[in-house]
């Protein structure tokens, strides 16, 4: 016979065991995750997620960006870490459920009714008296009494030095404990729905079905099958373009650092996109009219998807996401920013792409966007950073302007549709770009002058800059290329300055006319860019402005400043009319020549930081409309609508239902029983004293207390 010694080992193996499950199966362990998890979410809210890469550093800087990515927070709800967290808790609560469900049973099982007589008299809630029956017939009709109450009642005979006594044991409230079950299996399945519906589904066939995460360009036919999810996948949501008269079967799901396919088990074809707007130009109704293809049997269902009314079909959810442009096709006019160049057309179609050239320098013109409504507020009622008369301050007004209803305003909003606009970029041949936006129509700002808005930017997060040519006297902005192809003529600079002069100097005095004429041809020298101040090449009025602060002595800057002004301007008015001369086009008129021809000098003053050869204007467009759906397969929703009605049912029951149990101890005496009342309850309240008052006058026949 041999034995075996255990090892030390061995021995503090089972506690170990035991300190690891009460950690994990711990209420604090739990909070801890969840709080963990809450932060998470927030984070999650806050930052934007699966956003490509340079939109981060864009936004953020390459330091936090590249935090950001480190750390998944731009995929919170798919990072690694976040599902493991949400694992731990699922198996935190499973094992305090596990651990705390058979002792809950056994409780509800039980009456207590072994309970002395000596214990009740330690309850806070306890009464005595006397009733003229035996202990037997009491208990009997006591425990009736209950019944009819709610209560749930068991009787047990004890034998006393006196004789047979009884013991009355009720309970009731029992749902209070089943709530503590309800409340955490809610956690368990609403965790378990979401691991299901969330990226853990895909995430596995990545890691064990040898699926890639595709980051490269081209057609979606193009993409290898090791990039593209079975129609079987028990679990996704991506997103789905499809323009009007086309159909689509393959879904997009985006991820962090590219995407993959998800073939769908039918073709969505949509035959016609609906958009309503608000008067704000905000959309109030997004529908699509669908024909869902079912690639297995050839079956055509038709259906309406709106924003909060999917369709679904074969266990996949459609939703109404958003809408896109489908492919329109617009017609460009180029207008050249400088006198070498040819206005022309070109065709395109939004999303695609051409190739221009100016002299040897190589462009591509890439249609990024056309919208056909612009809502505007046209205003103009606000303050412009001016100051405020002390003096005029209304403090009722200022009052009511900040009190009151949530929708009550004091200005006056203007809100105007100006018209289609169409985006481009311009992409030189090292591949940089700039981003612009035209609106095809001119707008009136609200001081009479209509003008076009040609808005730059370099990149996605700053505004649109924009430079506001006025329209001519017929809408078109060939009258401000006109004049501006004029002020780089020097022969027509030559002709305006001394017609200028002419005009301006009283014929008597031919003295004059060449000393006007010398300011003349200064004045249009400088604000074309022909003269340097103080080593710089500057143009427009900010060259005149350099002048006067070289040259004029500060104290005489002011009427030196208005005489070039008056002078550029009246030399510019004699260039324009040359420049319609030439092409044989009426004057400006009359009514028309001032506001013009302000507006002009201000964006012939801009036009140089202008950094394109040119300028595309929208001529035409046909408008092709792209639903954006998302469609989903998500066996986890139901498995979290049962959690939320568990939780709703649980925390109703741990709150609203009070566990209460009474004991009635019965002790024979000579003209009849004496009786011990006692109750408990799991929670002090005034409605448990009121309770025991009413108990205590119905079992013993006292009357109820009053209460305050």
């Amino acid at each position: 016979m041999t034995s075996v010694a255990s090892s030390p080992e061995s021995e503090r193996g089972s506690p170990r065991r035991e300190a690891v499950l009460e950690l994990l199966s711990s209420m604090r362990f739990a909070i801890s995750l969840l709080t963990i998890i809450c932060v998470a979410s927030v984070i999650g809210t806050v930052l934007k997620q699966n956003e490509p890469s340079t939109n981060y550093i864009n936004q953020f800087g390459p330091f936090w960006a590249e935090f950001f990515v480190t750390l998944k927070l731009n995929a919170v709800y798919s990072a690694w870490w976040f599902l493991l967290i949400l694992a731990f808790l699922v198996l935190s609560t499973s094992l305090c459920i596990a651990r705390n469900t058979p002792k809950i049973l056994a409780d509800l099982k039980t009456y207590k009714e072994n309970i002395r007589e000596q214990s009740l008299k330690a309850f806070h809630h306890k009464a005595e008296g006397q009733l003229n029956e035996s202990p037997e017939e009491a208990a009997k009709r006591l425990g009736q009494l209950l019944a009819t109450g709610g209560w749930k009642v068991r009787l047990q005979s004890r034998q006393t030095p006196q004789g047979m006594g009884w013991m009355l044991a009720a309970k009731a409230g029992a749902a209070n404990k089943l709530g503590y079950i309800a409340a955490h299996s809610a956690i368990v399945l609403v965790c378990v729905g979401g691991l299901l519906d969330g990226d853990l589904v895909v995430r596995a066939q990545m890691w064990f079905g040898g699926k890639a995460i595709y980051s490269g360009g081209g057609m979606i036919a193009d993409v290898p099958e090791q990039h593209r999810l079975s129609e079987r996948n028990p679990a996704f949501r991506g997103n789905l373009m499809v323009a009007e008269d086309t159909a689509a079967s393959t879904a997009i799901l985006s991820q962090s650092n590219g995407i993959l396919l998800q073939e769908l088990p039918f073709a969505i074809e949509l035959k016609k996109f609906i958009v309503e707007y608000y008067s704000t130009g905000m959309p109030k109704l997004f529908a699509s009219e669908i024909v869902i293809h079912d690639k297995a049997t050839g079956e055509k269902k038709e259906a309406r998807v709106e924003v909060n009314h999917p369709a679904s079909y074969k266990g996949v959810e459609i939703y109404q996401s958003s809408f896109d442009d489908g492919g329109s096709s617009v017609k460009l006019r180029a207008i050249p920013m400088a006198a070498d160049t040819r206005p022309f057309e070109v065709d395109g179609t939004i999303g695609g792409s051409t190739e221009l050239s100016n002299g040897p320098e190589k462009m591509s013109l890439e249609f990024t966007g056309l919208r056909v409504i612009n809502v505007e507020n046209m205003s103009g009622n606000g303050t412009g950073g001016q100051g405020v008369d002390v003096r005029k301050v209304d403090l009722r007004s200022a009052i009511d302007q900040r009190m009151g209803a949530g929708n009550k305003t004091t200005e006056t909003k203007e809100l105007r549709n100006v018209g289609p606009s169409v985006s481009y970029k311009l992409r030189d041949a090292a591949g940089q770009a700039r981003e612009y936006n035209n609106y095809m129509l001119p707008v009136d700002a609200g001081d009479g002058v209509p003008v076009f808005l040609l808005g730059m930017r370099e990149n996605p997060s700053e505004p649109y800059r924009y430079l506001r040519p006025p329209a001519d006297e017929n809408g078109e902005l060939d009258g401000f290329m006109r004049l501006r192809l004029a002020l780089a003529d020097a022969v027509l600079r030559e002709r305006a300055v001394q017609r200028y002069a002419r005009k301006a100097v009283d014929p008597l005095r031919p003295e004059l006319t060449q000393q006007l004429a010398g300011s003349a041809a200064r004045a249009l020298g400088l604000f074309a860019g022909l003269e340097s101040v103080q080593g710089k090449k500057v143009a427009g009025l900010q060259a005149l402005a350099d002048f006067l602060e070289a040259n004029v002595p500060e104290a005489e800057r002011a009427r030196a400043g208005e005489m070039f002004v008056r002078i550029l301007n009246g030399t510019l008015l004699e260039l324009d009319g040359l420049a319609r001369e030439q092409v044989k086009a009426k004057p400006l008129p009359k009514d028309n020549v001032q506001g013009f021809m302000s507006q002009a000098v201000l964006a012939l003053s801009d036009a140089p930081f202008y950094p394109a050869p040119m300028t595309f204007l929208l001529k035409d467009f046909k408008q092709v409309q792209a639903s954006v759906f998302q469609v989903a397969r998500a066996p986890g929703k139901n498995v979290v609508y049962l959690g939320c009605f568990f939780l709703i049912l649980g925390i109703f029951a741990m709150l609203y239902v009070r566990e209460r149990r009474l004991w009635v101890w019965l002790s024979p005496q000579a003209e009849g029983a004496n009786v011990t009342l006692a109750l408990s309850s799991n929670r002090k309240t005034l409605d448990v004293d009121r309770e025991f008052d009413q108990l205590t006058a119905r079992l013993l026949g006292r009357p109820e207390k009053n209460q305050a």
